[in-house]
Protein backbone atom coordinates (compact mmCIF):
# COMPACT_ATOMS: atom_id res chain seq x y z
CA UNK A 1 0.00 0.00 0.00
CA UNK A 2 1.35 3.45 -1.01
CA UNK A 3 0.51 5.89 1.77
CA UNK A 4 0.66 10.00 1.63
CA UNK A 5 1.26 11.63 5.20
CA UNK A 6 0.03 15.17 5.39
CA UNK A 7 0.65 17.13 8.66
CA UNK A 8 2.31 20.17 9.62
CA UNK A 9 4.17 18.86 12.99
CA UNK A 10 7.50 17.29 11.59
CA UNK A 11 8.44 15.37 13.91
CA UNK A 12 4.51 13.75 14.79
CA UNK A 13 5.12 12.98 10.84
CA UNK A 14 8.52 11.12 11.28
CA UNK A 15 7.27 8.91 13.76
CA UNK A 16 3.98 7.98 11.79
CA UNK A 17 6.46 7.61 8.71
CA UNK A 18 8.98 5.06 11.02
CA UNK A 19 5.76 2.92 12.12
CA UNK A 20 4.42 2.76 8.66
CA UNK A 21 7.73 2.03 7.11
CA UNK A 22 8.80 -0.85 9.84
CA UNK A 23 5.28 -2.34 8.79
CA UNK A 24 5.48 -5.18 5.89
CA UNK A 25 3.49 -4.17 2.38
CA UNK A 26 2.97 -0.26 3.53
CA UNK A 27 5.51 2.42 1.73
CA UNK A 28 5.65 6.16 2.18
CA UNK A 29 5.38 7.88 -0.87
CA UNK A 30 5.24 11.33 -0.47
CA UNK A 31 4.68 13.56 2.76
CA UNK A 32 4.02 17.21 2.83
CA UNK A 33 3.05 19.84 5.91
CA UNK A 34 0.81 21.93 4.32
CA UNK A 35 -1.93 21.91 1.27
CA UNK A 36 -0.01 23.77 -1.44
CA UNK A 37 3.05 21.21 -0.75
CA UNK A 38 0.67 18.13 -1.20
CA UNK A 39 -1.61 19.61 -3.99
CA UNK A 40 2.23 20.00 -6.03
CA UNK A 41 2.50 16.28 -4.79
CA UNK A 42 -0.18 14.42 -5.76
CA UNK A 43 0.38 15.72 -9.60
CA UNK A 44 2.76 12.60 -9.99
CA UNK A 45 1.40 10.81 -6.99
CA UNK A 46 -1.15 8.73 -6.38
CA UNK A 47 -1.99 6.91 -3.32
CA UNK A 48 -3.95 4.21 -1.91
CA UNK A 49 -4.12 5.68 1.66
CA UNK A 50 -4.05 9.70 2.83
CA UNK A 51 -3.95 10.16 6.22
CA UNK A 52 -4.26 13.65 6.86
CA UNK A 53 -4.17 15.99 9.81
CA UNK A 54 -7.29 18.05 9.89
CA UNK A 55 -5.74 20.58 10.89
CA UNK A 56 -3.15 22.47 8.74
CA UNK A 57 -1.93 25.93 8.36
CA UNK A 58 -3.47 28.35 5.86
CA UNK A 59 -6.39 28.83 4.12
CA UNK A 60 -7.18 25.18 3.09
CA UNK A 61 -7.77 22.50 5.80
CA UNK A 62 -7.35 18.70 5.64
CA UNK A 63 -10.90 18.33 4.91
CA UNK A 64 -10.91 20.66 1.88
CA UNK A 65 -8.00 19.08 1.05
CA UNK A 66 -8.94 15.54 1.42
CA UNK A 67 -11.67 16.76 -1.31
CA UNK A 68 -9.62 17.79 -3.79
CA UNK A 69 -6.96 14.99 -3.68
CA UNK A 70 -9.73 12.84 -3.89
CA UNK A 71 -11.04 14.65 -7.05
CA UNK A 72 -8.18 13.76 -8.72
CA UNK A 73 -7.43 10.13 -6.68
CA UNK A 74 -10.96 8.76 -6.82
CA UNK A 75 -9.45 5.92 -5.51
CA UNK A 76 -8.33 7.05 -2.42
CA UNK A 77 -8.72 5.67 0.95
CA UNK A 78 -8.77 8.97 3.73
CA UNK A 79 -7.51 8.21 7.18
CA UNK A 80 -8.48 11.76 8.85
CA UNK A 81 -5.98 13.02 11.96
CA UNK A 82 -7.03 14.98 14.90
CA UNK A 83 -6.33 16.09 18.40
CA UNK A 84 -10.14 17.34 18.20
CA UNK A 85 -12.60 14.52 18.77
CA UNK A 86 -15.71 16.61 18.34
CA UNK A 87 -18.85 14.69 17.04
CA UNK A 88 -19.78 17.65 14.31
CA UNK A 89 -15.77 18.13 13.07
CA UNK A 90 -16.09 13.63 12.83
CA UNK A 91 -19.27 13.61 10.64
CA UNK A 92 -17.94 16.71 8.80
CA UNK A 93 -14.78 14.51 8.08
CA UNK A 94 -17.03 11.57 7.11
CA UNK A 95 -19.26 13.55 5.07
CA UNK A 96 -16.45 14.81 2.61
CA UNK A 97 -15.27 10.82 1.57
CA UNK A 98 -13.08 9.99 5.06
CA UNK A 99 -12.85 6.10 5.61
CA UNK A 100 -11.05 6.45 8.87
CA UNK A 101 -10.63 9.46 12.19
CA UNK A 102 -8.00 8.69 14.83
CA UNK A 103 -7.70 10.93 17.70
CA UNK A 104 -3.53 11.93 17.45
CA UNK A 105 -2.92 11.15 20.81
CA UNK A 106 -3.84 7.42 20.25
CA UNK A 107 -2.58 7.75 16.95
CA UNK A 108 0.15 5.17 16.58
CA UNK A 109 -1.87 1.84 17.99
CA UNK A 110 -4.48 2.38 16.10
CA UNK A 111 -3.15 4.24 12.50
CA UNK A 112 -2.22 0.54 11.19
CA UNK A 113 -5.56 -1.24 12.31
CA UNK A 114 -7.13 2.11 10.45
CA UNK A 115 -4.86 1.52 7.31
CA UNK A 116 -5.90 -2.14 7.33
CA UNK A 117 -9.67 -1.78 7.43
CA UNK A 118 -9.93 1.62 5.37
CA UNK A 119 -7.72 -0.95 2.58
CA UNK A 120 -10.32 -3.40 2.97
CA UNK A 121 -13.80 -0.71 2.05
CA UNK A 122 -14.34 -0.23 5.90
CA UNK A 123 -14.73 2.45 8.13
CA UNK A 124 -12.29 2.94 10.93
CA UNK A 125 -12.72 5.46 13.98
CA UNK A 126 -10.95 4.98 17.04
CA UNK A 127 -12.63 3.46 20.18
CA UNK A 128 -12.55 7.55 21.64
CA UNK A 129 -14.47 9.19 18.70
CA UNK A 130 -16.76 5.78 18.24
CA UNK A 131 -18.27 6.44 21.92
CA UNK A 132 -18.12 10.52 21.19
CA UNK A 133 -19.94 9.76 18.93
CA UNK A 134 -22.85 7.23 20.16
CA UNK A 135 -23.65 9.44 22.88
CA UNK A 136 -24.41 12.30 20.43
CA UNK A 137 -26.42 10.38 18.97
CA UNK A 138 -28.45 9.23 21.82
CA UNK A 139 -28.83 12.81 22.86
CA UNK A 140 -30.17 13.61 19.70
CA UNK A 141 -32.27 10.59 19.78
CA UNK A 142 -33.36 11.99 22.50
CA UNK A 143 -34.45 15.76 21.59
CA UNK A 144 -36.06 14.31 18.52
CA UNK A 145 -38.34 12.42 20.83
CA UNK A 146 -38.78 15.57 23.12
CA UNK A 147 -42.32 16.74 23.11
CA UNK A 148 -42.94 19.93 20.60
CA UNK A 149 -43.88 23.35 22.34
CA UNK A 150 -47.35 23.74 21.49
CA UNK A 151 -47.66 27.15 18.85
CA UNK A 152 -48.89 30.36 20.49
CA UNK A 153 -50.70 33.10 19.03
CA UNK A 154 -49.40 36.45 18.35
CA UNK A 155 -51.37 37.76 20.93
CA UNK A 156 -50.52 35.13 23.36
CA UNK A 157 -46.89 35.67 22.46
CA UNK A 158 -47.59 39.11 23.74
CA UNK A 159 -49.26 38.72 26.88
CA UNK A 160 -46.47 35.91 27.98
CA UNK A 161 -44.19 38.89 27.67
CA UNK A 162 -45.92 40.90 29.48
CA UNK A 163 -46.60 38.03 32.39
CA UNK A 164 -42.94 37.38 32.25
CA UNK A 165 -41.83 41.14 32.97
CA UNK A 166 -44.16 41.28 35.95
CA UNK A 167 -47.63 42.85 35.27
CA UNK A 168 -50.60 42.59 36.47
CA UNK A 169 -53.64 41.44 34.62
CA UNK A 170 -55.15 45.01 34.65
CA UNK A 171 -51.53 46.54 33.40
CA UNK A 172 -51.90 44.14 30.50
CA UNK A 173 -55.08 44.99 29.93
CA UNK A 174 -54.57 48.28 29.61
CA UNK A 175 -51.08 47.95 27.56
CA UNK A 176 -52.83 45.52 24.98
CA UNK A 177 -56.32 47.58 24.84
CA UNK A 178 -58.24 44.48 25.85
CA UNK A 179 -60.33 43.68 29.20
CA UNK A 180 -59.01 42.29 32.37
CA UNK A 181 -61.50 39.43 31.55
CA UNK A 182 -60.20 39.04 28.00
CA UNK A 183 -56.11 39.21 29.55
CA UNK A 184 -57.84 36.47 32.38
CA UNK A 185 -58.69 33.92 29.16
CA UNK A 186 -55.23 34.44 27.75
CA UNK A 187 -53.21 33.58 30.79
CA UNK A 188 -55.39 30.48 31.46
CA UNK A 189 -55.29 28.97 27.74
CA UNK A 190 -51.29 30.02 28.15
CA UNK A 191 -51.34 28.09 31.02
CA UNK A 192 -53.42 25.26 29.65
CA UNK A 193 -51.52 24.87 26.74
CA UNK A 194 -48.01 25.05 28.01
CA UNK A 195 -48.80 22.50 31.14
CA UNK A 196 -47.67 25.26 33.55
CA UNK A 197 -49.02 26.41 36.57
CA UNK A 198 -46.65 28.86 37.64
CA UNK A 199 -45.03 32.48 36.41
CA UNK A 200 -41.65 31.09 36.80
CA UNK A 201 -42.49 27.93 34.66
CA UNK A 202 -43.64 30.95 32.02
CA UNK A 203 -40.50 32.88 32.47
CA UNK A 204 -38.09 29.25 31.59
CA UNK A 205 -40.17 28.26 28.79
CA UNK A 206 -40.20 32.08 26.93
CA UNK A 207 -36.30 31.83 27.25
CA UNK A 208 -35.92 28.61 26.28
CA UNK A 209 -38.02 29.18 23.13
CA UNK A 210 -36.59 32.76 22.32
CA UNK A 211 -39.57 34.32 22.95
CA UNK A 212 -37.82 37.00 25.69
CA UNK A 213 -34.01 37.39 26.08
CA UNK A 214 -32.71 35.22 28.85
Amino acid sequence: MRIFLVDDHQLFRAGLKLLLERTPGLTVVAEAGDAPTALACCTGVCPDILVIDIHLPGAIDGIELARRIRARCAAVKIVFLSSDGDPALVRRAIAAGGNGYLLKENAAPDLLRAIEAVHAGGLFLCPEVAAALSEDFRQRADADQAPVPPALSEREQEVLRLLVDGLRNKEIATRLGVSIKSVETYRTRLMAKLGYTSTAELVRFAVREGIIAP
